[in-house]
């Protein structure tokens, strides 16, 4: 007749922990799915992250506007400091950006496609066949 081994307690904590943890994570990730669905967490209101510039490291100016008042801020690892403040109505539009696809991205990187990318070369005409 065959009899279960028996777990020790450890190795049964061990299991009960390892069970919980992975219940717990996924309830996570279900909650967290659901409420960005609904829309918890967008950004909203009168702010507004209009551009960004990193400078270097840790550094970097941005543009932010709180309704109608677009603030240029510095930032740094130690500090947030305001340059100034520029009226919207004396900023371009900016242009809404297209959705790329990771392939046109990863082919523009690369360099075969997109505004910096090389020409491809045309060929010279041969002149060998050309009556004389």
């Amino acid at each position: 007749m065959y009899s279960a081994p028996v777990m020790s307690p450890l190795s049964r904590y061990v299991v009960e922990t390892l069970v919980t943890l992975l219940a717990v994570v996924a309830l996570s990730v279900l909650l967290l799915s659901a409420l960005r669905r609904v829309g918890v967490g967008k950004a909203g209101g009168p702010l507004e992250l209009m551009a960004r510039l990193p400078l270097e490291g840790r550094r970097a100016v941005y543009l932010v506007r709180a309704g109608e008042t677009v603030y240029v801020l510095a930032a740094s690892e130690s500090a947030l400091a305001k340059l100034g403040e520029i009226p919207r109505s004396t900023l371009p539009e900016a242009e809404p950006l297209e959705p790329r696809t990771f392939s046109e991205v990863l082919k523009r990187a690369v360099g075969l496609t997109g505004a910096g990318a090389p020409a491809a070369p045309t060929p010279a005409p041969d002149k060998s066949q050309e009556p004389t």
